[in-house]
């Protein structure tokens, strides 16, 4: 017995190894200081839009400190007596009334928190489209999986910041996502009914929300993403940028502006995407709360919409059929939790993604050059039929809207999102992968006959061909310069049985062909390949 029991020690501390030697190689122990003395940042419009967010988000702090000075975060009721004529007298929350006054007696109080309301939204675009750009080109690869997800979760508080700011007013509108909330959480089964009680101090809609939101909002959601922020842009420099393949790009160098460049231009996009923020602020109105009037729980805003990025889950609560079940004598609410369960494994699985591809690739190498979104179809079609769920989803949560407009039944919108949620991400998918596979056969072509240029020439048999002219030496290396992984070839059973580290590898492999075997990509033209058809030697 003594002797079966000893090799688990060594298995221990193999697995302490390997959690070391990750650890080391995503957080690593050189000086953050010399770091950024070194750094250098690639010339590419695609990384603005990581700067956007940032400076989007300064202009939030900055402008959400100036309205903490004159917002009273209180659900008890007093008389409105401002300078807004049709809501005097009427009586109101003190939420609502130091709203209203901000926007009507605070010098610049209307600006400021309408450019505040703008700067959330294009902070939570900027974030989501940043995450799709290092999705598509890979950038979440080692050693910047951690970095992936400190981007993941800013973009979660994000939008629980959004709407935690969105429901502070207490006007109708924002009462009326609430009542959706109070809906969603009751619907959470044994649970449900607890996290109600506790979020609103009771019974809906409560006396506490208003503070405990304010709290979440000003203190530990903005608390949370700084520090997210801040390791964010700490691996960023411990681990250099990523940049675009090309000429003189290795995986061990980095093209682009020195610091003290950067810094210079960093500072005028600063202050120009500021000006952008308040220029919208100020000739684009939002969210008027003194058009909904003040929240009355009996009473439901007509044609309410919430924010584009919490639009995917009314979309989806909004086409879900009333399916309630009875188990063990409790009501399910399925038609409210069904959507929050899949709304909750589309992010997650977004989240997730970027270690299930090291998984399948078994690929354990640094990787500093990103991908071309055609050279990974089946990644790029995934992503793409993720963003055809959130789209559908969108138009569901105006269903309503667009009922109207297009001169529709409410149903027949309805029903087309349900088709949409299960017909859209397959169809994206497909045109998705054979697009990507389309232009890999159009730069391997171009790379074997060159460039067409136009001219026809005709030949002394009478017949006619075009005039073909040779890749540069730098379009050469950026069409070919990428690689391509062998699928993982799976374990046979022992003896027949097939046990359940067989079982998984044989899922790894099965992964590994989907993402990378026949039908999923276009081989690369060979040297000889070239040679044979140019008669000249691949540079």
């Amino acid at each position: 017995m003594g002797n079966d029991s000893r090799p688990a020690e060594p298995v221990r501390e193999r697995t302490g190894e390997r959690l070391a030697q990750w650890a080391d190689g995503r957080l690593g122990h050189r000086r953050v200081v010399r770091s950024v003395r070194r750094l250098v940042f690639p010339d590419h419009w695609s990384f603005l839009l990581g700067e956007i967010a940032l400076y989007s988000f300064v202009i939030l702090l900055l402008t959400g400190t100036y309205l903490s000075f004159y917002f009273h975060p209180s659900s008890d009721p007093v008389v409105y007596q401002g300078n807004y004529t049709p809501m005097r007298g009427q009586l109101v929350s003190e939420a609502f009334d130091s709203t209203l006054h901000i926007s009507f007696d605070v010098r610049g109080g209307l600006l400021i928190r309408q450019a505040h309301h703008w700067a959330a939204l294009i902070f939570v675009a900027a974030v989501f489209t940043h995450m799709l750009r290092v999705f598509f080109t890979g950038a979440f690869r080692k050693p910047r999986e951690l970095n992936w997800v400190f981007g993941f979760l800013l973009l979660i508080l994000a939008m629980f910041g959004g709407l935690t700011g969105y429901d502070l007013p207490d006007d109708l509108l924002s009462g009326t996502g609430l009542q959706v909330v109070n809906g969603t959480l009751l619907s959470i089964p044994v649970v449900g009914t607890y996290l109600s009680f506790f979020l609103f101090g009771g019974e809906f809609p409560g006396d506490d929300l208003i503070a405990r939101f304010n709290t979440l909002h000003v203190l530990v959601i903005p608390g949370l993403m700084v520090a997210l922020i801040v390791g964010h842009l700490a691996l960023a420099v411990r681990h250099r940028h990523t940049q675009h393949p090309g000429p003189g790009r290795t995986r061990t160098n980095v093209v682009g502006l020195p610091l003290r460049v950067y810094a210079v231009r960093a500072v005028g996009f600063f202050f120009l995407v500021s000006a952008v923020i308040f220029l919208i602020a100020g000739i684009a109105q939002i969210n008027p709360v003194w058009n909904y009037g003040p929240f009355r729980p009996d009473q439901v805003s007509a044609g309410s919409q919430p924010d584009w990025y919490m639009g995917v889950a009314d979309g989806f609560l909004r086409v879900m059929p009333g399916w309630e079940i009875n188990f063990w004598g409790h009501t399910l609410a399925l038609d409210n939790f069904l959507p929050l369960l899949v709304g909750m494994l589309l992010f997650l699985a977004l989240g997730a993604y970027p270690f299930l591809e090291a998984w399948v690739t078994g690929d354990d190498r640094e990787h500093h050059l990103l991908d071309r979104p055609r050279n990974r179809p089946v990644r790029t079609a995934l992503g793409a039929a993720w963003l055809s769920v959130y789209l559908v989803a969108l138009i569901g949560a105006a269903n309503d809207v667009v009922a109207i407009r297009l001169h529709v039944s409410v149903n027949a919108v309805t029903w087309c999102v349900r088709i949409g949620l299960f017909a859209a991400p397959v169809l994206v998918y497909t045109v998705t992968k054979r697009c990507a596979l389309g232009l890999q056969r159009r730069d391997r072509d171009k790379v074997l006959h060159g460039r067409e240029t136009g001219i026809i020439k005709r030949l002394p048999n009478g017949g006619y061909v075009e005039v073909h002219e040779p890749l540069s030496p730098e379009r050469l290396h950026t069409l070919t310069e990428h690689e391509q992984y062998e699928p993982l070839e799976p374990v046979p059973a022992r003896n027949g049985v097939a046990d359940t580290a067989g079982r998984l590898r044989r899922l790894r492999a099965g992964l590994s062909r989907g993402l990378y075997g026949p039908g999923s990509r276009i081989p690369e033209p060979t040297a000889d390949e070239y040679k044979e058809i140019t008669g000249r030697r691949q540079p």
